[in-house]
């Protein structure tokens, strides 16, 4: 089978951001499959090719996959008229590719929405089977967060939720709760929940030791409006509060918040706050190895992220057996509970997350155990391998 995969901001494990679709990708290929990725060009991604751009595009071969990269530099800190043009390009881009190529199946990703829009278009001009996978509710997320509050944009993006969920054969959920959104919308719907997942580790990661005096919590991930790192600034002042120095809190990532917050680290003196910039995911894992004792999952208070996000770091932080330090309600946090693979503390509690990091700090042995537990979840329920031939039997449902 010829898959028409579209991803806007793929990336092999040589750039910073998550690497699903370059897996899934890889899974399709074993089983036999023939796959074109078609993506713009974010600027934590790689997508593999390092050619020259020629009339807007660079093709080539990464791994058994064809990557068509186009020519659409993306970054999180742009501003909202910037991104939301070149998501506008990317799917007219992509409908001239879906119209034109050779192919049995076309597969889109979210976020954003809009990469849905070639598939809904081939659907309707060609007939072609078209699997949606979604990532995010929209518009519910963004109008929660009031990123987008105009009535007008708003309805446009419910209309092409509706058009794409209703386009699709099939779609795939990241979390539960997007899938109880589809559902909302189309009931007969057929909807399969594939979160993220843990990769494997090389086994010169799986022996690293620590190497920080310091016990160290780390975030991974973009430092953006919803990720309500302010509250992880809150949490070190109160350390800092307490005379307790040696538990260093650190942010690697970037995002459109984060010179913000640098700023504010700086003028509230929070020595124990440290900004790491993004770093290849091979290399990540290595640094998480040797200096991370904890792995903190940090969202933003709103109830649509509950149960609606399936957040990559959660996933690597087990699969390099973290503990977990989780400050928001939701699916992640019932796992954490019910697996012991970490702690869920109140949202907005400073008070109670500074204490549950002292409390991990001098419990060295409840830590092993948490650590161990995540090892055992990142294998038994959220193994890549298992997902990626999941996600493979899924697409080849005729």
């Amino acid at each position: 089978m010829k898959i028409l995969y579209f991803h806007q901001h793929f990336s092999t494990p040589n750039g910073s951001t998550g690497t699903r679709s370059y897996e899934f990708s890889k899974a399709l290929i074993r089983a036999g499959h023939e796959v074109t990725v078609i993506c713009g060009s974010y600027w934590i991604a790689d997508s593999g090719l390092s050619s020259n751009f020629i009339n807007g595009k660079r093709i080539g071969i990464v791994e058994g996959i064809r990557v068509i990269e186009l020519e659409l530099p993306y970054s999180n800190s742009d501003g909202l008229l910037k991104r939301t043009l070149l998501f506008l390009k990317y799917s007219f881009s992509g409908i001239q590719i879906a119209l034109k190529s050779d192919y049995d199946l076309l597969f889109s990703t979210s976020t954003p929405l809009t990469a849905g829009i070639p598939g809904i278009i081939a659907k309707y001009l060609r007939n072609k089977p078209f699997v949606f996978e979604v990532r995010d509710l929209w518009p519910e997320l963004p109008r929660a967060m009031g990123v987008i509050s105009n009535p007008f944009v708003l309805t446009l993006l419910s209309m092409l939720e509706t058009i794409s969920y209703k386009s699709a054969d099939r779609c795939v959920a990241l979390a539960p709760g997007i899938a109880e959104g589809i559902k909302k919308k189309y009931r007969d719907k057929e909807v399969i929940v594939i979160p993220n997942g843990s990769d494997e580790l090389n086994p010169s990661i799986k022996n690293i030791k620590k190497v920080t005096a310091n016990f160290v919590a780390v975030f991974t991930g973009a430092h953006g409006r919803a990720n309500g790192l302010g509250a992880v600034l809150d949490v070190a002042a109160l350390l800092l509060a307490y005379g307790q120095k040696n538990i260093e809190i650190q942010l690697i990532g970037d995002g459109g918040l984060k010179q913000s917050l640098i700023k504010r680290a700086q003028s509230d003196a929070l020595t124990n706050i440290k900004f790491i910039d993004p770093m290849p995911k091979v290399d990540l894992f290595k640094y998480l190895a040797e200096n991370a004792n904890v792995g903190l999952m940090i969202l933003d208070n709103i109830p649509e992220f509950y149960r609606g996000t399936s957040p990559n770091k959660f996933f690597d932080y087990i699969a390099l057996g973290l503990p977990v330090l989780n400050n928001y309600p939701g699916w992640i946090a019932e796992i954490i509970r019910s697996e012991n693979c970490g702690a869920v503390v109140a949202p907005g509690s400073a008070e109670e997350f500074a204490q549950t990091l002292l409390y991990f700090r001098d419990n060295p042995e409840i830590l092993e155990v948490m650590s161990t537990s995540s090892k055992r979840l990142s294998i038994t329920q959220f193994n890549r391998k298992n997902l990626s031939n999941m996600f493979v039997s899924f697409l080849e449902i005729r």
